[in-house]
């Protein structure tokens, strides 16, 4: 029994069902932010979301009687386990944040779509690298922001006046979002060597420290599929020898049997 509903919960047809339906709640909860839809089919949203989240409780009831302990050592079941637990809470009286947090269900996904998992897999091995790229990252612009401000504060203290705003305005530049024509021109207008000032900025941050970030990420995607890869190789090898061994011992057998048809003969 209980090895049948475990072949039934990791069934890729009812994984597949799985993701249609958080698909179909999430655009179900688009629909909910428009009052005319609401008006109209506001009590046939709210059985299906009742029906969703019945759907996801007895998954996961079926998942924890599949899996028994195994199920809580798990950081993805844990994970679905916290958000199916959040969607049982009553959005009523002191409750009602929990109604907002029913978007969450959506992060669903991640747990049931390989390719999301990796993406959040690699993520979460990178963030060592990726507080020491940050934090380099946040010495530029400190350093930045501080000359800005020194330089540009009185000719342009909406974007200039004190550290903070030139945080902002640098950030805005660092995403090259009307950086030009909207800021460093009009700059250049008063100060004609700004330039000097902001191509080098933008050099550092954007070409060379946004573009490190990705290569981080790219490398733990690598190293992630580096290391399926190796994992399915040695299950193919595993499985390899032994059918090796299923072999030599139906050779030993067939050799046998030949030993005793030659004395009875």
């Amino acid at each position: 029994m209980q090895e049948n509903i475990k072949n039934f919960v990791e069934n890729s047809k009812f994984q597949n069902f799985i993701i249609a339906l958080i698909i179909i709640n999430g655009i179900t909860m688009g629909f909910e932010t428009s009052k005319g839809f609401m008006e109209s089919y506001g009590s046939i949203i709210h059985i299906f979301d009742k029906l969703v989240i019945t759907i996801f409780t007895l998954e996961i009831m079926l998942r924890i009687y599949a899996h028994r302990v195994s199920f809580f050592k798990d950081t993805w079941s844990l994970f679905d386990f916290a958000i199916v637990a959040i969607s049982l809470v009553p959005s009523t009286g002191g409750f009602e944040i929990f109604r907002i947090l029913r978007v969450i269900r959506l992060l669903r996904l991640i747990t049931v779509v390989p390719q999301m998992r990796k993406i959040v897999m690699a993520l979460v091995s990178v963030i060592p690298g990726m507080l020491s790229i940050a934090g380099l990252l946040m010495l530029l612009f400190y350093i930045f922001a501080i000359m800005a401000t020194q330089l540009y504060s009185e000719s342009f203290p909406l974007w200039f006046g004190t550290l903070g705003e030139s945080f902002y305005t640098l950030f805005q530049v660092m995403t090259l979002e009307s950086w030009s024509m909207g800021i460093v021109r009009p700059i250049m207008e008063v100060h004609p060597y700004a330039w000097t000032f902001f191509i080098p900025f933008i050099f550092m941050v954007t070409f060379i420290m946004i573009n490190l970030i990705v290569a981080v990420v790219v490398d733990a995607m690598a190293e992630i599929n580096k290391d399926e890869t190796s994992c399915v190789v040695e299950e193919i090898h595993t499985h390899e020898d032994h059918t090796a061994l299923q072999l030599k011992a139906l050779q030993l057998e067939i050799r046998e049997l030949k030993e005793l048809v030659r004395e009875k003969l």
